[in-house]
């Protein structure tokens, strides 16, 4: 795929970029082995430092970064606008925790002391994609960068200039070059990145088959990786919950970044007995969206990011419909320039068709009926991911067993899944494996050092 920036709203190729030489990488590869060993001495208050520096030019900046991303993959402005103020909330976040999350762990044992350190392994290879452009990459950077490893970012062919900005953010913050650099390269070349013996671990977020090869290339070279891949998130509504409430977060779940994220709710498991109710509702509130140029303000819903994942989401639903579903909205692309889907609900899904087992990457909802509490938890379960959910009762008994029950990373109870700085990121099965953020995630790329002194 070409390294190019093309607005999704109209198809226009806005700008091309070179990918690096083998000579150009080379440097950079030797940049980042060079800068770590000097780095890594450097204080937590030095680096906490410039980390709230970075965190204020996200801040100051934010509405041309916000620019930047909604350019390059339809995001609406105003969600750009908030994803980088979170950027800024990660760098303070970290900032102010890292240290005391990386403290020496006295242990007692008969040593005359003996301890756990934590200790940064080298330069770590960040592939991320596109969908949030920057908030994916800050969310590995700042606790990276914190512990006191350096980055190296192999960033989604259609946001480079996304990429580009982001260095330049560390680089305004006052952080010695070559801390984080990013590299113009294609997918075909992030093998031999990850084989280099300069590169110590490496962290992906994107598809299964992008992980896949990522942790095969890690696994033969024995390295470190951290995986967040797909997800295909269920949203279950039982009798007791408020399904005003239930619906309207549905909505937002299912299309927040136009539908493209990989914790959105995609699958919708409703229990019979207010399931007619539901389906009403939440069909007639998609259908009510505002779909347009996502620079506008009263745009709700905006373009996916690229001609081939309209296409993708489009055969998807085709052929879903083709083996039984039922459309109670949208379901085709929209008659008009850009990469517009209009935003659907399907019903009567069948076993085995693409919304049955696949991620819809898109503003396509699924619903299912469940008989009783035990059917919504073995139809949640009866997938090959296990990233987020989110449970919708006011049911003690019910929440509990929704807590224990279902195979999953995250549960979030009458509330949609989100990421949060304070809290683990990350899921079981085909969803990955590792964690993000919270204290686990700037563990992730350590050496957990057992010190024994007597």
């Amino acid at each position: 795929m070409a390294i190019a920036t093309v607005n999704p709203t109209t198809g226009q190729v806005l700008k091309t970029f070179e990918g690096l030489s083998d000579a150009q990488l080379e440097v950079k590869l030797q940049k980042a082995a060079d800068t770590f060993l000097s780095y890594r001495k450097t204080s937590f208050a030095e680096r906490a430092r410039w980390m709230l520096n970075a965190a204020a030019v996200l801040e100051k900046e934010k509405e041309t970064y916000a620019r930047v991303m909604t350019t390059e993959m339809g995001k609406t402005f105003r969600s750009a606008v908030d994803e980088a103020a979170k950027c800024a909330w990660v760098c303070r976040y970290y900032s102010e925790n890292a240290e005391r999350f990386l403290a020496d762990e006295v242990v007692e044992t008969p040593a005359k002391r003996s301890f756990i350190r934590y200790l940064p392994l080298g330069p770590v290879l960040a592939v991320m994609p596109w969908n949030f452009p920057f908030w994916q990459v800050l969310r590995f950077a700042a606790p990276a960068l914190m512990a006191g490893n350096v980055g190296l970012l192999k960033h989604a062919s259609i946001v480079p200039q996304s990429a580009l900005m982001i260095e330049e953010i560390f680089h305004k913050a006052g952080f010695p070059d070559g801390v984080f650099q990013t590299l113009l390269i294609s997918s075909q070349k992030v093998d031999r990145v990850l084989a280099d013996p300069r590169v110590a671990a490496a962290t992906l977020t994107g598809s299964e088959g992008a992980g896949v090869e990522v942790g095969v290339g890690a696994a033969k070279r024995i390295k470190k990786v951290v995986l967040e891949l797909g997800g295909s998130d269920p949203f279950i509504v039982m009798p007791s919950a408020n399904l005003e409430a239930a619906t309207n977060t549905g909505v937002k779940a299912r299309i927040f970044n136009n539908g493209q994220s990989c914790i959105a709710a995609k699958r919708f498991i409703v229990a019979e007995a207010i399931a007619d109710k539901f389906e009403k509702m939440f069909a007639e509130k998609m259908a009510a969206l505002r779909v347009g140029d996502p620079f506008e303000e009263t745009t709700e819903l905006g373009p996916l990011s690229s001609a081939q994942g309209l296409a993708d989401l489009d055969g998807e639903v085709r052929r879903t419909v083709e083996m039984g579903a039922k459309v109670l909205t949208g379901g085709k692309p929209l008659d008009r320039p850009g990469n517009f889907y209009a935003p659907t609900v399907l019903t009567q899904i069948p076993k085995g068709s693409p919304a049955h087992q696949e991620e819809l990457f898109g503003p396509v909802a699924s619903v299912f009926r469940a008989k009783d509490l035990e059917d919504a938890i073995r139809i949640a379960n009866d997938t090959r991911f296990g990233l987020g959910a989110s449970a919708w009762t006011n049911d003690d008994r019910e929440r509990e067993r929704f807590i224990d029950g279902l195979e999953s990373g995250m549960v979030f109870i009458n509330r949609m899944v989100a990421s949060d700085p304070r809290l683990p990121f990350g899921g079981v099965k085909w969803s990955g494996h590792g964690r993000e953020l919270g204290v686990h995630g700037i563990r992730e790329f350590t050496n957990i050092k057992t010190v024994w002194i007597e």
